[in-house]
């Protein structure tokens, strides 16, 4: 079984890798960083041991990358790659987050390799929209817009910003997902392969990561100002400090 609480105040740099400001996908509109201004540690309402791993958006207007991108914001992304994967296994977090349109934090996994022929499990995707997440598998033939997508609505009087615990399920012939214990999709390798090959039988990495704005939540709530796909009351909120994932815990039973 791997665990990690993060109840030491500090990340675990033997488990964990920190993505740096060349990383860049889906015109997401921050810059990651290594910082404890956007990873950090601290006491947490509700977390079961009092303490959780933060992932906070910060505004750093004209923010210059290695690569020569600008951008006005920053955040964390952290991942186990080459440290600890794998295959078959219950992959689960217990997350807490905000409720801010245009907010784009991930609990997922990746194969290793080249995308999309290595495999993405998504195990928990939220956009802005507090009253559902999402988890999709992308691969050979079923990447990007991928059609092996489900939205899980939270149960009646409960949304993102309560603590939840999710979780997927990889076996040999099926992966299964839940909120809570609650199994809202289950995907077969004959379902996947109507599309393309099956990519879960090999091993994959943890990813916790906090992005703003870009494809996904453009394309769900249409904004195009300022920033694509994050509106100004969220740009107002994070200049504010408001926002933030929090992440009590992270398993896996293989």
């Amino acid at each position: 079984m791997f665990e990690e609480q993060f109840a030491d105040g500090s990340l675990d740099r033997s488990v964990w890798n920190v993505e740096g400001p060349s990383f860049w996908v889906n015109n997401e509109q921050q810059a990651y960083i290594d910082s404890a201004d956007t990873i950090l540690f601290g006491p947490v309402a509700g977390a079961e041991d009092g303490q959780a791993l933060i992932l906070k958006p910060q505004w750093r207007e004209g923010f210059a990358t290695p690569t020569g991108r600008t951008t006005d914001f920053v955040s964390g992304r952290i991942n186990t790659a080459d440290k600890y994967d794998v295959t078959y296994a219950k992959v689960s977090a217990r997350i807490r987050m905000p409720d801010a349109r245009g907010a784009w934090p991930a609990f997922w996994m990746l194969g290793y390799g080249s995308w999309p022929d290595a495999g993405e499990t998504d195990i928990m995707e939220y956009v802005g929209e507090k009253d559902w997440t999402s988890s999709a598998l992308h691969g050979p033939g079923y990447s990007g817009d991928t059609p092996i997508a489900e939205r899980q609505s939270f149960t009646s009087g409960e949304d993102v910003t309560g603590w939840h615990v999710y979780s997927v399920e990889r076996r040999d012939q099926d992966l299964r997902f839940f909120v809570d214990d609650r199994e809202f999709y289950r995907v077969t390798k004959a379902d996947v392969e109507r599309y393309g090959p099956w990519r879960f039988d090999r091993a994959q990495y943890i990813i916790l990561n906090f992005a703003l704005g870009g494809t996904y939540p453009q394309g769900v709530n249409n904004v195009t100002s300022p920033y694509p796909g994050l509106p100004q009351s969220t740009v107002d909120r994070i200049k504010a400090g408001e926002i933030q994932m929090e992440v009590d815990w992270v398993r896996a039973w293989e």
